[in-house]
């Protein structure tokens, strides 16, 4: 398989609904999960794709597109339920081959138009009963326990939608850490959070299990900040340096990663110097295209397209070389959105 195959799989996605998908939610979504090449692949499903998935194989008009695919079973611990019968897929996710994710608090401070990341729609798969608001310490502990031992999960992810409070949502997510860490003490966990206000709560998140972090920017250019995510806007981009400088203190270089999405209007040579720079400060940039789906402002009233291939591919393997001069690989990392890297491919290139 080509890279490009790789990037025009990230943007086209495929037609066809792997046994591993997901609809709406914090982050990249309406995708189907794949193993291509051996590596975790979250592909886009676009019911326009030239690419179709048949269960075995990716086919491109009708012939073999060269992918090598495997295919993710539904996990086991879908067909469990809580004590007070909430399904235990409603609470955390599947991701990839191995990765438990979940969304802790399920809604968002600023989630009211005029401040909503344009690109995001965590609360509509809470508004079509797909998940539950707030996910219970005790509920992830039995989740955690029942996902590593039915279908073998080796790391965790936590995110959480932004509250009122100066911790940004942080306390709740460092509750939860605690309770899954005392359930399975060696499952990694990454969590995922705006900047605190007060920087000692990442030190707090880290002491309650957590073993990485990551503090998404998304965009390092300020006007496009303010155009696409008004809300994190106002927090500004030395509240974000800050954080990932405090955050390679508590958790160690490499172990702090942050979110650059590639389609936002952002210049790709700034973007690339911004992603090198992040590096070199111990913050592992994870370019990630940007993937307009159903939900979203960014769709349903923007219209907007996905970026051009030629430009993520360019960001990707610019990025990568420079990751692999330094030493730094998203494999690496102990558990997160980098570690699993199914939303983009810069581990297609070698980082």
């Amino acid at each position: 398989m080509t890279v490009s195959t790789r990037v025009d799989l990230a943007l086209l996605g495929i037609r066809g609904t792997p046994p591993v998908n997901r609809t709406g939610g914090a982050g990249p979504s309406d995708d189907g999960h794949l193993l291509i090449d051996g590596l975790n692949a979250a592909i886009p499903r676009n019911p326009n794709s030239p690419f179709i998935f048949d269960g075995d194989r990716v086919l491109f008009d009708g012939v073999d597109a060269g992918v090598e695919v495997a295919t993710i079973g539904r996990p086991r611990f879908y067909d469990l339920t809580t004590d007070d019968g909430v399904p235990y897929e409603q609470i955390a996710k599947l991701h990839g081959a191995d990765v438990l994710a979940t969304t802790v608090v399920q809604t968002c401070i600023r989630y009211a138009e005029d401040q909503r990341c344009r690109f995001c729609s965590i609360e509509e798969s809470l508004r079509s009963g797909a998940t539950v608001a707030v996910k219970k310490p005790e509920q992830l502990a039995d989740v955690a326990r029942a996902a590593v031992e039915l279908d073998g999960i080796t790391q965790m992810v936590m995110t959480t939608g932004t509250s009122n409070g100066k911790d940004r949502g942080a306390k709740h997510l460092a509750r939860c850490v605690r309770a899954v860490k005392a359930a399975v003490p060696d499952l990694p966990i990454q969590v995922q959070c705006e900047p605190p206000a007060d920087l000692v709560t990442i030190t707090d998140l880290r002491d309650a299990g957590a073993d990485a972090i990551g503090i998404h920017v998304e965009s390092l250019d300020d006007d496009v900040r303010r155009r696409w995510m008004p809300g994190k806007a106002t927090v500004s981009l030395d509240d974000y340096r800050a954080a990932w400088a405090e955050a390679v203190r508590v958790f160690g270089r490499n172990q702090v990663s942050t979110y650059l999405l590639v389609g936002l209007g952002d210049n790709p040579d700034e973007m690339i110097a911004g992603a090198k720079e992040l590096a070199d400060t111990g913050v592992y940039p994870f370019i990630v295209p940007f993937r307009p789906h159903a939900g979203t402002l960014a769709v349903d009233v923007d219209h907007a397209a996905g970026p051009d291939p030629a430009i993520v591919e360019k960001i990707s393997r610019e990025v990568a070389v420079h990751l692999q001069w330094i030493g730094m690989t998203g494999s690496e990392q102990r558990a997160g959105c980098a570690a699993c890297g199914a939303c983009g491919v810069l581990q297609n290139v070698g980082g």
